[in-house]
Formats: C-alpha cells, sequence, structure tokens
C-alpha cells in the first residue's frame, strides 16, 4: 500500500504497521510504503490516521458493495 505521492528520484520507506480491517481486523499485507520527505509531516500523519479508521480488505469491501447494490 502507498501512501502519499512518491516522486521518481524520492528515496523510499517501508513501514511495517499494525494496520487492520475495520471489519474483520486482517493485517494489511505488505505493509505501507511512502516517501522520507513526506514520512514526517502532519499530512502524512492524517492521512494515515484515516487509512486506519476506514481500511477495509477486499473480501470486506466487496461484501459492503453488494450490500449497497441490493439496497437501491
Amino acid at each position: 500500500m502507498i501512501i502519499g505521492q512518491i516522486d521518481e528520484n524520492d528515496d523510499t520507506i517501508k513501514l511495517d504497521l499494525d494496520l487492520r480491517c475495520i471489519d474483520c481486523r486482517k493485517k494489511v499485507p505488505g505493509g505501507v510504503k511512502t516517501s522520507k520527505k513526506y514520512h514526517r509531516t502532519e499530512k502524512f500523519k492524517t492521512e494515515l490516521k484515516n487509512f486506519k479508521e476506514s481500511y477495509l480488505c477486499g473480501i470486506c469491501r466487496d461484501r459492503h458493495r453488494v450490500k449497497e447494490k441490493k439496497t437501491k
């Protein structure tokens, strides 16, 4: 998963954070990548917080989409 924008010449870092699906609690596979410049900014912290609060794995995301289609 990539958070933020990584330019062509930017150095990247990989973060192994404990990010889990908000529905089934599965762990995010592969961790998170971001640029070194963006890593220490407030915008990154805000984006990561929002991501943690709303992340759904593929199975749960599909399940929620099907429920929405049935209710329409």
